[in-house]
């Protein structure tokens, strides 16, 4: 089964897929998704994007940075910690960069204007990229790559928080959950599409003493990504930070993406890398799965899936909703659709 590939299992820290529940269109979440971010005080047009991006990262399957998010982030909307109604500005900009502010808004809204930004400029100069700040959460890096990768070009999506590092903790901190995606346009095959967070390994000294590299290679990794996604993105200027900006603004992005044709036809790349991808994918499996994959392989498969047979929403979860969707005063869809149980009983 899927939940049995690597990628699955290096997911558990967050939400597993689920193993019971019941299975919805995503249409009929997505609307229900839409209404709740408006009643948080979004406006309808924020709210249908924000549910459209929080859906379709359920659909890939990586549901902790789907759907599972809204109850958190409608509470800080509504408590004054994140701008409900943000709006979004290029706050400088080049030929082929800009510096996009997010307004103490969520990080969905600028990161989807500026990667769309970055694409077009990449098909018309090559290569552009961008910086977000001034925004909080900005969800699942590989849905803005994958953004680029529908244009032709490789994307690039690093994100960064901004917290302490006090010098009495490891340095090994510096990684925390600041995520990297690079995605490739494809062809026939599924897309090869890395999205995963710097943090990678549970701290164990007895590992450190057999692979010390292992964990050098993962703060070499997360560095990287606070540079770029965090410093180059100016979420430490004073005026994005509280007392000073009365939204909590604690995250930043920087995007960027390369248009294949700049250095080979796009016909000619695709082809080459679906004979990359379906050789790596006709190799041995790790033990314990059941066929190889690569990155964003899965996540190709499941949307396929899900859109066919309905989104799983595991028991947790749609009370969740249910509970937010009532606070809210709106009515929850997921009664109707109690006969596609799945799972245990």
């Amino acid at each position: 089964p899927l939940q049995n590939h690597p990628q699955e299992r290096n997911r558990a820290w967050a939400t597993p897929p689920p193993k019971e529940g019941i299975r919805i269109p995503a249409p009929v979440l997505q609307n229900f998704i839409a209404d709740l971010f408006q009643k948080a005080g979004t406006t309808q047009s924020d709210a249908d994007l924000l549910a459209d991006l929080l859906v379709a990262t359920d659909l890939r399957g990586v549901h902790s940075h789907g759907t599972h998010q809204t109850p958190g982030y409608t509470r800080m909307m509504r408590d004054g910690r994140v701008n409900p109604r943000p709006n979004i500005k290029v706050a400088s900009e080049t030929t082929t960069a800009r510096v996009y502010d997010g307004d103490g808004g969520m990080g969905h809204f600028p990161c989807h204007t500026a990667m769309k930004w970055v694409a077009a400029t990449a098909l018309e100069y090559g290569t552009a990229a961008a910086t977000t700040r001034n925004h909080f959460h900005f969800g699942s890096a590989g849905k803005y790559t994958r953004m680029a990768a529908a244009r032709g070009c490789i994307g690039i999506a690093v994100s960064s928080h901004r917290y302490d590092l006090p010098p009495e903790a490891l340095v090994k901190n510096v990684n925390a959950t600041s995520p990297i995606s690079i995605g490739f346009p494809n062809g026939e095959q599924p897309p090869l599409v890395l999205d995963m967070g710097a943090q990678m390994l549970p701290w164990d000294e007895a590992i450190y003493e057999q692979m010390p590299f292992a964990f050098f290679k993962e703060l070499g990794i997360g560095a990287i990504n606070r540079a770029l996604g965090g410093v180059l993105a100016g979420i430490y200027l004073p005026q994005f930070i509280p007392p000073q900006s009365p939204w909590e603004s604690n995250q930043g992005a920087f995007l960027a993406a390369f248009d294949v044709r700049a250095f080979m036809p796009l016909e000619e790349f695709q082809a080459q890398m679906d004979a990359f991808v379906a050789a790596a994918r006709n190799m041995q499996p790790f033990p314990g799965t059941d066929h190889a994959e690569l990155p964003g392989n899965l996540e190709w498969q499941r949307e396929r899936d899900y859109i066919r047979d309905g989104l799983p929403i595991e028991p947790g979860h749609q009370q969740a909703l249910s509970d937010l969707g009532a606070e809210l005063g709106v009515e929850s869809p997921f009664a109707q659709y109690e006969h596609q149980r799945f799972g245990a009983e």
